[in-house]
């Protein structure tokens, strides 16, 4: 039988590979990002206001012009962990709104399942699914938006489970004659509405702010993202930089003010943000701290990737650096459904 002491530490333990505010928070999967075009931004992006992928994120950014937009994406992750997502928005006719939904998963691969002497007994898997559904509404004679998004989740590792419900609020500020794009975004406010031992675990809360910036005679979009303010001490010494004497005596790495303020920034780049072919660059300062290691250049942090247009279809790549043995590819094809209906409401109506 298994331990349930199995079960939680390797939950910790996943926490910890995701590069989330580790080991304090059940859920941890819903701030790992899914997507390819974010994930080449550098991992949070919070004003794509013509991605589908986006409102996932800040869910104010649900618009008219992502209305019948389909978006796939696939990870094959570290340690054979799968990670993928689908994203929709749709409005059912000329007088609706927009309405978006997403599903998200992980799949934890098959692990191997032990007794208390360490004995193997077979094997046992985990996953993680998120299932969330958003609005958003533009504030009359603004610029600004407001949206929300109502979220279900279930976690299973073995045979324990847990289930819970979250919303994410979000705003945005986008005029079209204007070169910036600001968001503000409150996720993952919820509870537990099952656990998985009897303990209730808090959900992993997060506020940030976003921005992005369209230079006026080169073609590049930069975006930046300040995470985790809800939290400010966000640093975990890496033991890669502990220093031993000859005693053996282990002195962790300290952590400067400066360096935990770093590691809430997220920045990107995109050039050619509006043409058929987009490249992307993104660079995690707490990501590339955390997984640093010593004397020896990792560029742990940093991810690119494309995108490529082909009339209706776009495929998206990004590869993440994390460490000098792992990489990361993600793939993510979006379908745009929005000319054949916006011609056939036109008749229609």
């Amino acid at each position: 039988m298994l331990k349930k002491i199995t079960s939680i530490i390797f939950f910790f333990l996943t926490v910890n590979v995701l590069s989330q505010v580790g080991g304090t928070r059940s859920f941890a999967f819903l701030n790992t990002t899914t997507d390819a075009r974010q994930i080449a931004l550098g991992g949070k992006v919070l004003t794509l206001v013509d991605d589908v992928d986006q409102p996932k994120w800040n869910p104010a950014a649900i618009n008219i012009d992502l209305d019948r937009k389909l978006s796939v994406n696939y990870t094959s992750y570290l340690a054979d962990i799968s990670i993928g997502s689908i994203s929709y928005a749709h409005r059912f006719n000329r007088h609706s709104p927009t309405f978006h939904s997403n599903i998200t998963y992980i799949n934890y691969g098959t692990l191997i399942q032990a007794d208390e002497e360490g004995n193997e007994t077979g094997t046992f898997g985990a996953s993680d699914v998120g299932l969330s559904f958003g609005y958003a509404y533009q504030i009359p004679n603004t610029s600004i938006s407001i949206g929300a998004n109502a979220r279900l989740i279930y976690s299973s590792i073995a045979n324990f489970s847990s289930s819970a419900f979250t919303l994410d609020f979000g705003a945005i500020y986008y005029n079209i004659e204007k070169p910036y794009i600001l968001s503000f975004v409150l996720r993952n406010i919820g509870t537990q509405l099952s656990t998985f031992n009897g303990t209730s675990e808090k959900i992993p809360f997060e506020i940030a702010l976003g921005g992005s910036y369209m230079l006026e005679n080169v073609p590049i979009r930069l975006y930046g993202t300040v995470d985790n303010l809800q939290q400010w001490n966000i640093s975990t010494a890496n033991p890669s930089n502990s220093i031993s004497d000859l005693e053996g005596n282990v002195t962790e790495e300290e952590i400067s003010f400066l360096d935990n303020a770093f590691r809430h920034i997220i920045i990107g780049a995109e050039l050619f943000p509006k043409r058929a072919v987009n490249l992307r660059v993104g660079y995690n300062f707490r990501r590339g701290k955390e997984l640093q290691v010593q004397n020896v250049r990792t560029f742990g942090g940093i991810s690119f990737g494309f995108g490529l247009r082909m009339n209706k279809v776009k495929l998206n790549y990004a590869y993440s650096r994390y460490h000098s043995a792992s990489n990361v590819s993600t793939f993510g094809l979006t379908i745009d459904f929005d000319k054949d209906y916006r011609r056939n409401i036109s008749t229609k109506y």
